[in-house]
């Protein structure tokens, strides 16, 4: 499709896809139903969606196929490929961990020396021990990992977790971080040589940023006494100063602020000590800072 569109590769099915989609749509673009379809365009935004395996995304951005791709950092290291990573997405975390037997108690790093360690992420993985000066012989598998151990093909695994369920199905524990991995927007590096595509991609990533920026973040509404005014902005971690409006009850005054999500229960009972009530929390959509 030579329309002079930014083409953007996502991942076809997994664990990126559906929030992948869902922070596209938060950005503003209007994507038609994907579902059975390879490439679709956005009816509002001069962006056309390419839907591809995750492995082959990083080297469809390196080859100009697509100008730029999300995909989990952990793929775009794993692959070498020659792409920039412009921004990190803040959802599909994991770990790549080292894991062992229930059995095992290894507690240093030199303990694997000398072990077997299989992995679906071999760059990754050797990158981690010429740092650490590890001398162990990594086993390539791609898929099931986990059941390595206990078929006898290696001591030892190295492999993708989120919530640790898989490693005790398995009976295996983790032993040690090796690289921690979220979606990251990846971008050709030769862009900017076409300036009508690179503008398209400056206007994407500040939507991305005013998305991801609302994510985390929430705007807060309530009623206090004048007098608790300044003890109130001391508990408020307020992006900027809030907002003071005054009230008919001229004894009090409503205040509105953006705080960061994860804040709110910290300060809630500090807040109504202080005086505040009828406390409303709303989320935000899209914030441009």
């Amino acid at each position: 499709m030579i329309n002079g569109n930014l083409k953007l590769a996502v991942q076809k099915s997994g664990r990126l896809t559906e929030k992948s989609m869902q922070l596209l749509r938060t950005c503003g673009l209007d994507i038609e139903n994907y579902s059975d379809r390879l490439i679709v365009s956005a009816r509002n935004f001069d962006l056309d969606l390419l839907f591809l395996r995750d492995d082959d995304i990083p080297e469809y951005v390196q080859d100009g196929v697509a100008d730029i791709g999300i995909v989990g950092e952990n793929v775009a290291v794993e692959k070498e490929a020659d792409v920039e990573i412009i921004k990190k997405l803040g959802y599909g975390k994991c770990r790549l961990v080292i894991a062992v037997p229930e059995e095992k108690n290894i507690m240093n790093l030199d303990e694997l020396n000398g072990k077997r360690i299989a992995t679906s992420y071999p760059k990754i993985l050797s990158n981690f021990f010429g740092n650490n000066k590890i001398d162990a012989k990594i086993i390539q598998i791609n898929g099931s990992v986990e059941i390595a151990p206990s078929l006898g093909i290696a001591d030892y695994i190295c492999d993708i977790v989120s919530t640790g369920n898989t490693l005790k199905l398995n009976k295996l524990k983790k032993f040690t971080n090796v690289f921690d991995s979220e979606a990251v927007l990846i971008c050709n590096k030769n862009i900017e040589q076409d300036s009508e595509k690179f503008m398209k991609l400056k206007n994407l990533i500040a939507r991305i940023e005013s998305a991801l920026n609302a994510r985390t973040s929430k705007y807060l509404m309530m009623n206090i006494p004048k007098t608790a005014l300044a003890q109130i902005r001391e508990i408020l971690p307020a992006l900027k100063s809030p907002t003071i409006l005054p009230l008919a009850d001229e004894t009090m005054l409503a205040v509105h602020a953006v705080i960061p999500s994860d804040m709110f229960w910290q300060i809630q009972d500090d807040l109504h000590e202080a005086g505040a009530s009828g406390l409303l929390l709303i989320p935000i959509e899209n914030m441009i800072l």
